[in-house]
């Protein structure tokens, strides 16, 4: 039998209103840890919330901004007082826009620096004393295989992207090493989440919805998450690449 080394734990995810939040958020609940549901959409948390309170799990909603430093410190401390530590941060709110550079989509590239870089840095510097003070703890950034790779359609998000992968490169030789917090990634392929109706610009929108059918679910990547963190306090999985049989890139 598998131990379970998640069992009882606090989990903070973000993105959890839908989507592979909301896989991975059911998923970690499943192995008995509490989980704080963070998004901005009150009304799909709750459902969430209600949904794995149904189910006998533990779980609690917070509405957060990523992009608000104050929000996600918020989160954090509610976390801590809710269930009594902060053991697991999955950095999984993003954005992915497409557009051609030729368009200049400033605002979504705006956006997506917000959300896909602030936001993780701001859920980090609220989680990390938490953690530091536990001497214990773990954080997982959803990256992409666009921070692996890039296309002419997603220079942005991919940049995003490698920023996570460098980012969390640099906290696993500091944190991990030197703290013992694991710090770690999992990069999904083309996931069928929705985000492709999101995409506003009318080419990206179309390549977004090409892609799209290939898709596999967010239950494929929140499988992969479990499989990231529950690990022994001696092992990290540095990074995971999941994505479709027949994706090409």
């Amino acid at each position: 039998m598998n131990t379970n080394y998640l069992d009882k734990k606090t989990a903070i995810v973000t993105g959890a209103s839908s989507g592979i939040g909301a896989a991975t958020a059911r998923a970690l609940a499943a192995q008995g840890v509490n989980v704080v549901a963070a998004a901005l959409d009150e009304k799909a948390l709750a459902a969430l919330v209600g949904e794995l309170r149904g189910l006998g799990f533990e779980a609690s909603s917070f509405v957060t901004d990523v992009t608000d430093a104050e929000q996600t410190r918020a989160l954090a401390q509610f976390a801590k007082d809710t269930y009594g530590s902060v053991d697991i941060l999955v950095n999984n709110a993003g954005l992915m826009l497409f557009s051609n550079w030729v368009d200049l989509v400033t605002q979504d590239w705006n956006a997506m620096i917000d959300v896909n870089i602030k936001g993780y840095l701001n859920t980090i510097a609220a989680a990390l004393p938490f953690m530091l003070e536990q001497k214990s703890g773990q954080i997982l950034n959803m990256d992409s295989v666009a921070g692996h790779q890039v296309g002419p359609g997603a220079g942005v998000y991919s940049a995003t992207k490698f920023f996570v992968q460098a980012m969390t490169e640099s906290m696993r030789k500091e944190l991990g090493v030197h703290h013992g917090i694991r710090v770690n990634t999992v990069s999904p392929g083309v996931i069928n989440t929705g985000w492709a109706d999101k995409v506003t610009d009318p080419a990206g929108r179309k390549a977004a919805q090409a892609l799209n059918e290939i898709a596999i679910a967010p239950e494929d990547i929140s499988r992969a998450v479990i499989y990231a963190l529950n690990q022994p306090a001696n092992v990290t999985v540095n990074d995971l690449i999941i994505s479709p049989t027949r994706q090409d890139w």
